[in-house]
């Protein structure tokens, strides 16, 4: 009878667990991205290579940057500061996966503050040339995401557009694809969890199980 109880309770947790492993497996597939995460490209002064940052693994760093090229929440202006005032330039390329969607130039030492330029020229169309005035945080943000500038203490929420987090509907794609992630890293987080407490509830039922029949 012992023995016919551990053999029961040795398939019965070897069904258990190849159940949830399937589940598990299952989960971690549909979880998977189908295309490769959003990000930013940054090029310019000071950089020997491309800087580029993806939203599987700088995610902060690609928000904030796209927040810096949020022309809804800019000041439009006529034009740009003479080319000698507007010091170094940096290329930002905002990326959907693999395929580029908006490009941008980025002054943040410019005279008067840091500036923004929109190229006529757009990865896949074209839009009417702008000027606008950057936010104050500009020079920081591009810092800390590893382009070489040295260090400011301009407030890092603030700027011409104000601190508040407006990006416009055709660049939330990033954004989106990091809150996605992260919901379906929670999902498999709890999966996980409801494995391994009906794995032990499994057991530790079958060992009792034994030991009332063996007394």
């Amino acid at each position: 009878m012992v023995r016919r109880m551990r053999r029961l309770a040795g398939a019965t947790a070897g069904a258990v667990a190849a159940l949830l492993l399937s589940l598990t497996s299952a989960e971690v597939a549909g979880a998977a991205p189908k295309t490769p995460p959003a990000g930013v490209d940054i090029t310019g002064h000071g950089l020997a290579e491309p800087l580029r940052l993806r939203a599987d693994t700088h995610p902060t760093h690609v928000v904030a940057v796209i927040e810096q090229v949020n022309h809804k929440g800019l000041v439009r202006q006529s034009g740009g500061p003479k080319k000698g005032d507007l010091g170094p330039k940096y290329t930002v390329l905002v990326l959907a996966g693999d395929a580029p969607k908006q490009t941008y130039d980025l002054y943040p030492k410019a005279v008067g503050g840091p500036r923004v330029y929109r190229p006529a020229k757009q990865p896949d169309r074209k839009v009417s040339a702008a000027w606008y005035l950057g936010r104050v945080s500009m020079s920081e943000t591009l810092r800390t995401a590893g382009v070489p500038l040295e260090r400011t203490y301009e407030a890092v929420s603030g700027g011409a557009g104000g601190g508040e987090r407006i990006i416009p509907e055709d660049a939330l794609n990033p954004a989106q694809d990091i809150n996605e992630a992260f919901s379906e890293l929670r999902r498999l987080l709890l999966l996980n969890v409801a494995v391994v407490l009906v794995i032990t509830l499994g057991l530790a039922g079958i060992a009792l199980l034994i030991r009332r029949r063996t007394h």
